[in-house]
């Protein structure tokens, strides 16, 4: 069986490959601007798969994630057939949030960026601290901090 990528990494940088499909596009053959928001979303959990950290695992131990901000620039439209990077890099934990920047790029073109906070919760909802061993598999990815 051939297991699906989770990606790579280049330096502290995620990138996932995406592929635009017609299902993707609006009838103009441009992607539809709320796919982005799903291409983020796998990068966000492709990076999470690719340190070790399991959505599977997390939930067992009560935790989950809820994006509370997101700050978005459409640069240039991806088309039908385009051959995209999804860039994720996860800038720092504070408390329960984590910082994420996040770019797609169609060869050296940028054509998305955006800047994303999201916390971390109980699967009630309720906002909580990182559990340690997610802390550990994401402290090496994350930018150092000068304290």
């Amino acid at each position: 069986m051939i297991e699906p990528t989770a990606g790579v990494f280049e330096g502290r940088e995620h990138q996932l490959p995406v592929r635009i499909y017609y299902e993707d596009t609006d009838f103009t053959g441009i992607v539809y601007h709320a796919n982005y928001l799903r291409y983020l979303e796998r990068g966000r959990s492709d990076f999470f798969r690719a340190v070790g950290i399991s959505h599977t695992e997390l939930a067992k131990q009560d935790t989950g994630f809820a994006v509370i901000r997101m700050e978005l620039d459409f640069k240039r439209a991806a088309r039908i057939d385009d051959a995209l990077l999804v860039r994720t890099l996860f800038e720092r934990a504070e408390g329960v949030r984590l910082h994420v920047r996040q770019t797609i790029t169609r060869g050296d073109e940028v054509l998305f960026e955006a800047t994303v906070v999201a916390v971390c919760i109980s699967l009630s909802g309720r906002p909580r601290r990182p559990t340690p061993d997610m802390l550990a598999k994401l402290s090496p990815w994350l930018i150092p901090t000068d304290s």
